[in-house]
């Protein structure tokens, strides 16, 4: 088993702890932002920050999906998201940026052995890289309009 991880990155232009609490918004704003691999949204307990726990259905590629429940933590400037059913946490990370912010999101889990392990290793982060992109340009198009 190796550890799979992919990581995105975006600069929008909005003050750090505004980007973090629409990042911790898990009611209103993280069911806008999310691309259509998410299905099935749904937040089970709280809402916003920690505490919060939140579900859903990642659908990675046509044939492979993920159900995902997810319990929210809060430190500072970094969200953390640790699936109950897998191995699977990602982290959003915001820090100030010149007039703006940055935020960085990676997702790692253990990934499986043998020639399965290294097919995944391999083309799992380029799509997960993809969906979370998606997920980022969504959260900036709506900070900044």
């Amino acid at each position: 088993m190796g550890q799979v991880t992919a990581t995105a990155t975006v600069q929008i232009a909005a003050p750090a702890d505004t980007v973090l609490s629409a990042l911790a918004d898990y009611a209103s704003v993280r069911s806008a932002i999310l691309p259509a691999n998410y299905r099935e949204y749904r937040v089970v307990e709280g809402g916003t920050g920690a505490g919060t726990v939140v579900g859903w259905v990642l659908q990675a590629t046509e044939k492979r999906s993920r159900d995902v429940l997810a319990d929210v933590a809060v430190a500072g400037d970094t969200i953390t998201e640790t699936d109950r059913n897998s191995t699977m946490v990602t982290t959003y990370r915001v820090t100030a940026a010149g007039a703006g912010a940055q935020v960085e999101t990676t997702t790692s889990w253990k990934g499986a052995g043998g020639i399965g392990g290294f097919f995944e290793r391999t083309f799992a982060p380029k799509g997960l890289n993809r969906i979370q992109n998606e997920l980022l340009g969504n959260l900036k198009t709506r900070l900044e309009n």
